[in-house]
């Protein structure tokens, strides 16, 4: 019986990210070579200041890569405009919303704004979706509250249900669990590992949370100041790629847990 090969979403090919300024160019990070599948949860880890949050804007088209090709299925971004990218990627990031003042159901509405017509009026199919999203993250009880009232851990599964209602085969996120305390945190990742193996979706995430990364992910990115790393948590543990992600004198990441734990 042949193995069914999963569809290739997401496809990285020597890409550099960093900022430019005139005529000078800031590399954060180069030569970046990877690809996601449908179904998989991937993180993305690092240091602060390696270029996690640069990556994924850049995979995203919200910021032009420097150099290399960035593909969304087997179709170059470069060729694809602002709707067409928004129909096939949706993204959740860190920073503070300028619509709290809306109810939940009218956030996650808005997910659904690829697809409208001009005067936003929203057909059958819209709604199902809006409701489907609702469905999945557990959101429905809290559709008439207004997003200011809400937890962040609420707030985090609100922002996840647009990015379902946008029905996207890749979602983005930039540090899904920030702010959340360890049990939302684990039920944040539980959430989007159901999302990708259930729902078919390519969840790429940035996140600090490396230790519940490697219980969870299917694949992780691990960047370093050196060069980067891509492949299975099991795999990227044997190769020792955790190693030498932090300093040793504070931090050391145990092999055989698979776990960071302090140094004393």
């Amino acid at each position: 019986m042949k193995t069914q090969t999963k569809l290739r979403t997401l496809t990285i090919e020597d890409l550099s990210i960093g900022y430019a300024h005139r005529k000078q160019q800031k590399v954060i990070a180069e030569q970046l070579t990877f690809s996601c599948h449908q179904g998989e949860l991937i993180a993305i880890v690092g240091a602060n200041g390696i270029g996690k949050s640069t990556l994924l804007r850049t995979l995203s088209g919200m910021q032009d890569a420097l150099d290399g090709n960035i593909s969304i299925l087997e179709t170059p971004m470069k060729q694809l405009n602002a709707l067409e990218i928004a129909s096939h990627i949706s993204v959740v990031l860190t920073e503070p919303p300028a619509s709290k003042n809306l109810y939940v159901s009218e956030l996650i509405t808005l997910g659904r704004q690829p697809y409208t017509n001009w005067m936003g009026r929203l057909s059958e199919k819209d709604h199902q979706a809006v409701e489907l999203a609702m469905t999945q993250t557990e959101t429905i009880d809290l559709a008439q509250q207004k997003c200011y009232e809400l937890s962040d851990g609420q707030l985090q599964r609100v922002f996840l249900a647009r990015a379902l209602a946008q029905d996207t085969p890749i979602i983005i996120l930039d540090e899904p669990t920030t702010h959340l305390d360890i049990y939302h945190q684990a039920y944040v990742f539980k959430l989007l590992k159901r999302l990708a193996s259930e729902m078919g979706k390519t969840i790429v995430f940035a996140t600090h949370d490396i230790n519940l990364a490697i219980q969870l992910c299917d694949k992780m990115l691990v960047l370093t100041p050196e060069t980067h790393h891509f492949d299975t948590p099991c795999r990227l543990i044997e190769q020792h790629c955790f190693d030498s992600l932090f300093p040793e004198d504070t931090i050391q990441f145990d092999t055989k847990t698979g776990r960071f734990n302090m140094k004393n």
